[in-house]
């Protein structure tokens, strides 16, 4: 997946902004987790390396190349909810930072200490951050596309949170974030501002079976995502129709 120059996303947040008033504080004491704390699986693509790592086609490796599909990600979704606020008749205000980090409690929350091999979005300090060993792994083993659905992911927890958004259960404020992911992303290929490259969709569908709930893990519980199968369906929702599919009112 690659930046373009092009003209910004358009489209209203189906109304939803007109009747809203920007929230503050925490959702789910403050941390939105984005991924299970489990290994990625390995890639079958033969390595491009010398060290042997395990790679997609895109032959993405270096730690350059990580930080620069980071830092375009994150300007993407800027753009992209920057427009749909401005469309909706409101000023949009982007997170305040995203944050990398190496060891569990490195990065705090609330108080609460950051895991390892996760990315979470912090309401209460309004940031992202991520694991940067695991997501570095996930770039390469996976390939960019799903740095775009990681971020896209966290962010959009940022999104609920201006929006007021609010759930009974933690599985239905992923799945919707995994929607509103998928929008981003979407609306940013058709505005133009990204560009699908061979392989992407498989790219993000290898990723979402990575971060898929346990199927036998209760619906209900705390902190449950979905499986891969919800997740995958979710978030390609949101790609093909936009926030029209992400239930936001």
């Amino acid at each position: 997946m690659t930046a373009r120059s092009g003209r910004r996303p358009g489209g209203p947040l189906a109304g939803l902004l007109a009747a809203m008033v920007l929230a503050s504080g925490c959702v789910v004491g403050g941390v939105n987790e984005g991924a299970p704390q489990q290994p990625l699986p390995r890639s079958t693509r033969q390595p491009s390396s010398p060290q042997g790592e395990q790679t997609r086609a895109d032959g993405t490796t270096s730690v350059a190349e990580f930080q620069e599909d980071m830092a375009v990600a994150v300007d993407k979704a800027e753009i992209y909810w920057t427009a749909q606020f401005r469309a909706s008749g409101r000023r949009f205000q982007p997170v305040r930072r995203v944050v990398p980090y190496q060891r569990e409690g490195e990065v705090s929350c609330a108080g609460q200490a950051l895991p390892r091999n996760n990315a979470v979005y912090c309401s209460a300090g309004d940031f992202i951050a991520y694991d940067v060993r695991w997501s570095v792994a996930a770039f390469r083993q996976v390939g960019d596309a799903f740095l775009y659905y990681l971020l896209g992911h966290e962010y959009a927890h940022g999104i609920q949170v201006r929006l007021g958004l609010r759930a009974q259960f933690t599985i239905q404020q992923e799945l919707q974030a995994d929607c509103l992911a998928g929008a981003y992303i979407g609306g940013s290929i058709e505005a133009g501002e990204l560009r699908l490259e061979d392989g992407d969709l498989d790219e993000f569908r290898e990723g979402l079976l990575a971060v898929g709930d346990d199927p036998d893990q209760p619906w209900f519980a705390e902190g449950a995502h979905g499986t891969a199968e919800q997740r995958t369906d979710h978030f390609f929702r949101g790609y093909e129709q936009g926030l029209a599919a992400c239930n936001l009112g």
